[in-house]
């Protein structure tokens, strides 16, 4: 039975990467490591009674003396590492997003240098590491295109990779980078593409309390977008699927327009009779979105089996549906992301 040691586990993509994994049969134990120990996330996925397999172990990823004490005592056959600083937080602290996203990733990676047992070692990287689209003649970016990260974040991010390459050819622990652009859906609260899910947010918001919340697009153009629940899919397959080497993978997206993102948005909260509340909107001179868009597939899909990819309307559709039962419970939190 795998015994899996996941970081950033209370955080959005955690929490569904989570409940993926316990829905296999080869999964006996899930260690969750966090700082901020707040369960909130996990529940939206699992429930008020959490699954016994889970236990949590309060850590700091940039504590190395911390990890060094955990680490073998959990002795996990794998290991996927989530935490880190997202966007606005890396960009207004620097130095903290530096020991989080660097640092921690380097104490993580050479402290489970001395498991004998480890399987595999996941890292979740992002598209932050490419350059704008405009760097890219190509119809579909592939993974060795030439990177040039927008912001801190990226540049971080991309450090994390090649401490996990290096890692790998220490080791030869079969080690996977995942880059993920904008994930949208239950659970997405925060970083700069938090965005197209509190469009969705707005709208159900808007519809529990009958008056209209409008919300603006802070930034226009194209966006590759991720389904919350089949982000938690790629990590746990790409977790115990088997795999040998070390791969860097884009994960499976579509890119479109945010105004057809938007539209969609609408038609959908037509059909589910929230349209009088919807009221949705580029803002006026917002900047071109940060991020690269057309991300190609093709790697993982080769490398990893039945990874799964929901269609846009679908995954807004259900998003809708989903916040539509919190609000009415109370239970949706909505913020706009400052930049």
């Amino acid at each position: 039975m795998h015994s899996i040691f996941i970081t950033g586990g209370t955080g959005c993509i955690g929490a569904v990467t989570i409940y993926k994994l316990l829905a296999s049969k080869n999964v006996g134990k899930i260690v969750v490591a966090t700082r901020s120990n707040n369960t909130a996330h996990l529940k939206l996925w699992l429930g008020e009674d959490l699954d016994p397999r889970l236990e949590f172990v309060s850590l700091d990823v940039a504590d190395q003396q911390a990890i060094n004490r955990v680490l073998p005592l959990v002795n996990p056959s794998h290991i996927i590492h989530l935490g880190a600083y997202q966007s606005p937080d890396c960009s207004q602290y620097h130095h903290e997003g530096m020991q989080i996203n660097v640092g921690g990733t380097m104490a993580l990676l050479d402290a489970a240098e001395k498991l004998p047992g480890l399987q595999r070692f996941v890292f979740a990287s992002s598209a932050a590491v490419y350059g704008m689209r405009s760097m890219y003649p190509e119809p579909g970016i592939k993974e060795d295109a030439p990177l040039a990260p927008p912001n801190h974040y990226g540049i971080w991010k991309l450090a994390g990779e090649h401490l996990a390459r290096l890692y790998y050819e220490q080791t030869q622990v079969p080690t996977v980078c995942l880059r993920l652009n904008t994930t949208y859906g239950k659970g997405r609260d925060k970083g700069k593409t938090s965005a197209p899910t509190n469009a969705l947010k707005a709208i159900a918001l808007g519809a529990a309390k009958e008056e209209k919340i409008p919300f603006s697009m802070p930034y226009q153009g194209r966006e590759n977008y991720h389904y919350v629940d089949d982000v938690g899919g790629h990590f746990a397959a790409c977790a115990i699927q088997p795999f040998k080497g070390f791969g860097i993978f884009n994960i499976k997206g579509k890119t479109i327009s945010i105004e057809e993102y938007l539209q969609l948005a609408l038609k959908q909260a037509t059909l589910l009779g929230m349209a009088p509340y919807a009221d949705l909107s580029v803002a006026p001179g917002a900047p071109p979105n940060l991020f690269v868009s057309d991300l190609s597939h093709d790697n993982i899909e080769r490398a990893f089996k039945g990874l799964p990819l929901t269609d846009i309307e679908v995954g807004i559709r259900h998003s809708l549906i989903e916040f539509r039962e919190m609000a009415k419970n109370n239970g949706l939190q909505f913020s706009i992301e400052k930049s």
